[in-house]
C-alpha cells in the first residue's frame, strides 16, 4: 500500500523510489520501431543526480524555477527529478505551442534554467525572440559539432558534485499553465501537499505492481500525464514507456513490444482507437465475426459487476493481443467521454476509467471507480474532496465548486484572477452539472459556454455536440451561437450553428444530409439554424479540448456571417 503520510516533498518520494527499486526497469523509449534506450531506477539516479548537480553549478537555489520543454520522452522525466532533487520548482510547458507563445510563458514564468530539445532551441533563437537572453539553456541531443550560441549541453557531467535540496509540503512543487478552452495562459501554482496527495489518493484507487508498464502517450507538460505517466508509475516500481512518433501503426507497435498495462488517452484519441477495432471487426468473415460477437457479449454478462481482466483477456485474446495483452486499465478525460464508446471498450474487457479534473485541482476531482462500471457519469468525489453546486437551478444544473487538499494555491502573479477561482477555500470551476442520488457528478457543460434562446431554454454546446458525432465526411465539429462568433450586440435573434471540418478533400456539402436529418430528431428548441465549413485543423489544448474563444476568432477573422452560414433547415 502506497503511504506517502511519512514524506514532505516530491523529490524525496521519487529518491525513495530510485533506491527501493534500484534493479528495476523505469523508463523504456522506442522510436518508431526501434528501442532508443531504457534505465532502471538505478540508472535514473545516477542521470538526475547529474542533472541536478548541473542546474546547481551555475547557483541555482531552493524555489529557483526550471523550465522543462521537450516532448514525450526519458529526459523529461529525468529532468523533471534532477530538477526537484536540486530543490526547483518545475515549469512544465507545452512543445506543440508556438515559439512566441512559448517565449510569453518562459517571460512570465521568469525561470533560471530552461531544458529543451535541439530542435526547439533553434526555432527560438532563429524567431530572435525578446526577454530570454539572461535564461541558461540546457539542449538536449544535439549533434556533435551543432552551433549551440549560449546554450549548453544537456548531457555533459557536472563540474560540481550533486547536494540533495528537500522542500517543504507547503512549497510549490510545479507552476502549471492552463490555457483552459479559451482566454489568457494562466500558471497554476500547484504545492508538493498537492500532489503528494492526490498521488496517495489516486494510488489506493487503481494501485499499480512493481514492474507493470505505463504508456505515456499524452504532454508530461499536462497535468495527467504529469501525475499518471510520471509520478504514480515511479512511486510504484513500474515502469514508464516513451514513443517518440505518435503514428497509430508505431502506437500499435510501442503496446505489443512492452506489453503495457496502463495508459491514459483523451477521448479524441479513444475514439479513433474505437474505430480502427470496428473496422477489423467488420472485415472478419460472416462465421467469424458472429463467434466474436458472441464472445463479447458473455464477456459483458460476465463482468456487469466489475472488470475481470484475466477472464476477458482469455475470452477475447486475439483483440487484447493486439493491445499486448496486458492491458487493464484506460484512464479518460480532458473532455467529454463519449458513453457509447466507453461501454465498447468495457463490453471489450478494457474499461476506461472516467474522471473529471482541472489542472487547479491537481489532477482529478471525481472518477468512476468501476464498482460498477457508470458510463454516463464522471464519478463521484475522490477521498479527500468535496464537490458542491452553487446557484442551481429548477433542474439541478449548478456550477461545480471544489475543495480539498489537491487545490492549488493560486494563480503566478495574478491575484485578482486568483480572487475570482477562489472563494473562502472554494474552487470555482465554471463547468455546469447535477448530482444524482448516488453521489455521482454528471457535467453539462460551462458558464461561459452555455446558450440561453429567446424562450429561456438554457442549451449547453456539449449536449448538440454529442448529436453530430462520427457523421461521414465530417472530422470534427462544434456549436456555437453565431452572435458568439459575429456579434451584433444584441441578445435575441440567436442562432445556434456548427462549425464542420470536412475530412481532407472532401465534398463540403456531401454530409449535409445527414445533418438535416439529425437537426430534425432534436427538440426544437435546440435545432441548429445553420452550419459553417472550415477547412483547417481545430485549435485545441495539450488535453485536446477545442479552444472555443480562439476558433470563434479565427471564425470572425477570415468569415463574413451572411457568406460563411449555409443554412440547416429542409432542403
Amino acid at each position: 500500500m502506497l503511504d506517502l503520510s511519512r514524506l514532505t516533498c516530491l523529490g524525496e518520494a521519487l529518491r525513495d523510489s530510485t533506491i527501493a527499486f534500484q534493479s528495476s526497469v523505469a523508463l523504456l523509449e522506442a522510436d518508431r520501431k526501434r528501442e532508443n534506450g531504457r534505465w532502471t531506477y538505478r540508472e535514473v539516479r545516477g542521470e538526475a543526480e547529474r542533472v541536478a548537480a548541473r542546474l546547481q553549478q551555475g547557483g541555482f537555489g531552493p524555489g529557483d524555477r526550471c523550465a522543462i520543454l521537450l516532448s514525450n520522452q526519458a529526459r523529461w522525466l529525468l529532468s523533471g527529478i534532477g530538477a526537484l532533487w536540486a530543490g526547483a520548482t518545475i515549469v512544465p510547458l507545452d512543445y506543440k505551442l508556438t515559439a512566441a507563445e512559448q517565449a510569453a510563458l518562459l517571460v512570465h514564468a521568469r525561470p533560471r534554467v530552461l531544458v529543451t530539445e535541439y530542435t526547439t532551441w533553434r526555432t527560438l533563437l532563429r524567431e530572435r525572440l525578446s526577454g530570454l537572453d539572461a535564461l541558461r539553456v540546457l539542449v538536449t541531443e544535439a549533434p556533435e559539432k551543432a552551433d549551440l550560441g549560449r546554450a549548453e549541453r544537456w548531457e555533459e557531467a557536472a563540474a560540481t558534485p550533486f547536494r540533495y535540496v528537500q522542500r517543504c509540503r507547503a512549497d510549490v512543487a510545479c507552476i502549471v499553465y492552463s490555457s483552459g478552452t479559451g482566454g489568457t495562459p494562466k500558471g497554476c501554482m500547484l504545492t508538493h501537499d498537492n500532489y503528494l496527495e492526490q498521488a496517495q489518493v489516486l494510488g489506493r484507487l487503481f494501485p499499480m505492481e512493481e514492474g507493470e508498464r505505463y504508456f505515456s502517450i499524452l504532454p508530461t507538460n499536462h497535468a495527467i500525464d504529469f501525475m499518471c505517466g510520471f509520478l504514480l508509475p515511479l512511486l510504484f516500481g513500474g515502469s514508464v514507456v516513451h514513443q517518440r512518433t505518435l503514428r497509430p501503426e508505431f502506437i500499435e507497435w510501442t503496446m505489443q513490444r512492452y506489453r503495457v498495462t496502463h495508459m491514459a488517452v483523451v477521448p479524441l484519441l479513444l475514439k479513433a482507437l474505437e474505430r480502427r477495432i470496428r473496422e477489423r471487426l467488420e472485415d472478419l468473415p460472416d462465421l467469424q465475426r458472429s463467434l466474436v460477437e458472441g464472445l463479447i457479449a458473455a464477456n459483458e454478462a460476465l463482468t456487469m459487476k466489475a472488470p475481470n481482466h484475466a477472464l476477458s483477456a482469455r475470452l477475447l485474446k486475439p483483440v487484447h493481443d493486439k493491445f499486448g495483452g496486458r492491458l487493464r486499465l484506460l484512464f479518460a478525460g480532458g473532455a467529454f467521454v463519449d458513453r457509447t464508446t466507453a461501454e465498447f471498450f468495457y463490453r471489450l474487457g478494457l474499461p476506461v476509467v472516467i474522471g473529471y479534473g482541472l489542472t487547479e485541482a491537481g489532477t482529478v476531482v471525481t472518477v468512476n471507480d468501476l464498482k460498477p462500471f457508470r458510463p454516463d457519469t464522471v464519478g463521484r468525489p475522490v477521498p479527500g474532496t468535496e464537490i458542491e453546486l452553487r446557484d442551481a437551478n429548477a433542474s439541478g444544473v449548478g456550477e461545480v465548486w471544489v475543495r480539498g487538499r489537491t487545490v492549488m494555491r493560486g494563480y503566478l502573479d495574478a491575484p485578482e484572477l486568483t480572487a475570482e477561482a477562489l472563494v473562502d477555500g472554494w474552487l470555482r470551476t465554471g463547468d455546469l452539472g447535477t448530482i444524482d442520488a448516488s453521489g455521482h457528478l454528471k457535467l453539462v457543460g460551462r458558464t461561459k459556454n452555455m446558450i440561453v434562446t429567446e424562450g429561456g431554454k438554457n442549451i449547453y454546446p456539449e449536449d448538440l455536440e454529442a448529436a453530430f458525432e462520427e457523421v461521414d465526411g465530417c472530422r470534427e465539429s462544434c456549436v456555437f451561437a453565431a452572435n458568439f462568433i459575429w456579434p451584433t450586440g444584441k441578445m435575441t435573434d440567436e442562432e445556434l450553428v456548427l462549425v464542420v471540418r470536412p475530412e481532407e478533400d472532401g465534398d463540403a456539402d456531401g454530409f449535409v444530409g445527414e445533418l438535416r436529418a439529425r437537426n430534425r430528431r432534436l427538440a426544437d428548441f435546440k435545432r441548429l439554424s445553420g452550419y459553417v465549413v472550415w477547412r483547417r485543423e481545430f485549435p485545441r489544448t495539450a488535453s485536446m479540448k477545442v479552444k472555443r474563444q480562439e476558433l470563434a476568432r479565427q471564425l470572425a477573422a477570415e468569415t463574413e456571417r451572411a457568406r460563411a452560414l449555409r443554412p440547416l433547415g429542409e432542403a
